[in-house]
């Protein structure tokens, strides 16, 4: 996006506490905006889990092309304790990524200054990477089925699809992300080719292909498990890692609580065609327990208010954000985890944007 456009942005508060944290992320989205001259408009919408127990409709119809004139949603987050698990997150989250061609799930891995990590001896220089998700494939689209369901003879099948344009799109992009990032030059792919050997070798000979346009870049190569042990014991090896999205699911929750819990942890999927549609959103869950108290952490929605900045062509507001975050998370905060920051949630909004 030009950076003289009008940022058109939709908000999808959601349930529990993510109405609040998103809330904290558009405060700073305008006091961001307001410094570096960006012209915006917001939209909110009340998709999730009380108007589904209200309406019974998840998106009504027409849903997808209002959305679709939106360059940016930014999500607080979905899960409602009386709408039984799985309903809204295939429903809305998995329903946006698909319709929206989202093929890439975007998971910065940064250790903030003043936030604590489990692993010992590790600082912010060690644990900074990038995961890169292909987001529309693997077991998530929902091909398979039950034979003689609820018999003790039950069968039940999930299909895993991968296409050569699903993974290249995914594989290119990183590329791509690993020049532009600069640092390491080193792209990791995480698949299991020694095991599942369709799926991931045509993964594995993508990478291989693509990589011979990018000789500036290390074209590396780690199994599953194996990524898992060295992301504990060696986070500073890693720059950008490429895989497949059941994997990526998996890897990224370790990853955030390398970096400090969920609290901290934000995510886009994101189209990265012209037109295309991208969503942002803090990797937390809507966590109901903690609503209206004020306890929960709004980093994460900050993190992700600037992934979006970034995304839509403001880098320099994004790391303007990113700076602030650290500013407030190294100078200011007691601790990441919800009620024990020292601050309510709104006062570390406030916080972040007198540090912009």
């Amino acid at each position: 996006m030009p950076s003289n456009e009008i940022l058109k942005v939709a908000v999808i508060g959601g349930d529990g506490t993510g109405p609040e944290v998103a809330a904290e992320g558009v405060k700073v989205l305008k006091a961001v905006a307001a410094l570096e001259g960006i012209q915006y408009e917001l939209t909110d919408f009340d998709y999730g889990g009380q108007r589904y127990l209200k309406t019974g409709e998840i998106l009504p119809p027409g849903a997808f092309d209002e959305l679709r004139k939106f360059p940016a949603i930014l999500l607080g987050a979905v899960g409602h304790p009386d709408v039984p698990p799985g309903v809204l997150e295939k429903g809305l989250l998995l329903e946006l990524r698909f319709r929206f061609d989202q093929y890439i799930n975007l998971r910065p891995v940064k250790l903030f200054p003043g936030v604590e990590t489990p692993l010992a001896g590790k600082g912010p220089d060690d644990i900074d990477f990038i995961v890169v998700r292909e987001n529309t494939e693997d077991m998530y689209v929902g091909m398979g089925g039950f034979l003689k369901k609820n018999t003790p003879d039950e069968v039940a099948t999930q299909i895993a699809i991968y296409s050569r344009k699903g993974c290249e799109r995914c594989i290119r992009w990183a590329f791509n992300l690993t020049r532009k990032r600069n640092k390491k030059k080193r792209l990791t792919l995480v698949a299991k080719t020694n095991v599942l050997t369709f799926g991931h070798d045509l993964w594995w000979r993508t990478f291989q292909e693509v990589a011979q346009e990018y000789p500036d870049i290390q074209a590396d190569y780690n199994h599953v498990d194996a990524c898992c042990m060295w992301m504990v014991k060696n986070p500073e090896y890693f720059d950008v890692i490429v895989t497949t999205n059941m994997f990526g699911d998996i890897i990224t929750d370790l990853a955030g609580i390398l970096q400090g819990g969920m609290g901290v942890a934000a995510g886009g999927n994101i189209n990265p065609e012209p037109g295309g549609t991208s969503m942002f959103e803090p990797m937390g869950g809507s966590a109901p327990k903690y609503t209206g108290t004020g306890k929960i952490n709004p980093i994460a929605a900050i993190s992700a208010t600037a992934m979006l900045l970034e995304q839509n062509g403001h880098e320099k507001a994004a790391n303007r954000v990113i700076n602030a975050i650290q500013t407030v998370t190294g100078t200011k905060m007691k601790s990441q985890a919800a009620g024990k920051m020292g601050y309510t949630t709104t006062q570390v909004g406030d916080l972040v944007c007198e540090a912009l």
